[in-house]
């Protein structure tokens, strides 16, 4: 059962993520966002850690999705949609990603790791927040501070766009 919820929610998460790239309208692409984000705590929950799925939806959908509006109704994104980066590039895309796509399902089938994986056994403490972050302070903490030297970047970068030329 366990199984069926977990490609139910992978399914609806790829597909949601798939409308992130090819919806046209800024606004939609961002609530398929969303919808991918709520997919992703859905699937924390599957793997019992309830306080990963909470943080993700209330830092990602929360304050994210309403960072991603403010800024997509800040900027003019209209006039950037209907502009074309190198014409004719749509069929060279679509062409590379068929060709992507058949490669990574056939490695993910043909793969004998796959039929290897065990169930995951769930311990008392999976998923407490003492373990994540012992995680993420210990083991992970180079990767957590790229992240963050990364979002600052990025902040930086959003501010510079916003900034109207003053002088």
């Amino acid at each position: 059962m366990e199984q069926a919820f977990f490609l139910l929610f992978a399914s609806i998460a790829v597909a949601s993520a798939c409308g992130v790239v090819l919806l046209k309208n800024p606004v939609h692409s961002a609530v398929s966002l969303m919808g991918c984000f709520i997919q992703i705590a859905a699937l924390y929950i599957l793997l019992h850690s309830p306080f990963l799925a909470a943080v993700q939806l209330f830092v990602y959908v929360g304050a994210i999705m309403v960072l991603f509006i403010f800024v997509i109704m800040m900027l003019e994104i209209r006039q950037a949609t209907l502009e074309r980066f190198l014409p004719g590039s749509k069929y060279i895309a679509l062409v590379f990603s068929v060709v992507l796509g058949s490669a990574m399902l056939w490695l993910l089938f043909s793969s004998p790791l796959l039929s290897q994986i065990p169930p995951p056994t769930p311990s008392a403490s999976q998923g407490s927040v003492s373990e994540l972050g012992q995680a993420l302070f210990t083991q992970y903490l180079l990767p957590f501070e790229v992240v963050s030297i990364v979002l600052l970047v990025a902040l930086v970068g959003a501010i510079f766009m916003t900034h109207k030329g003053d002088g």
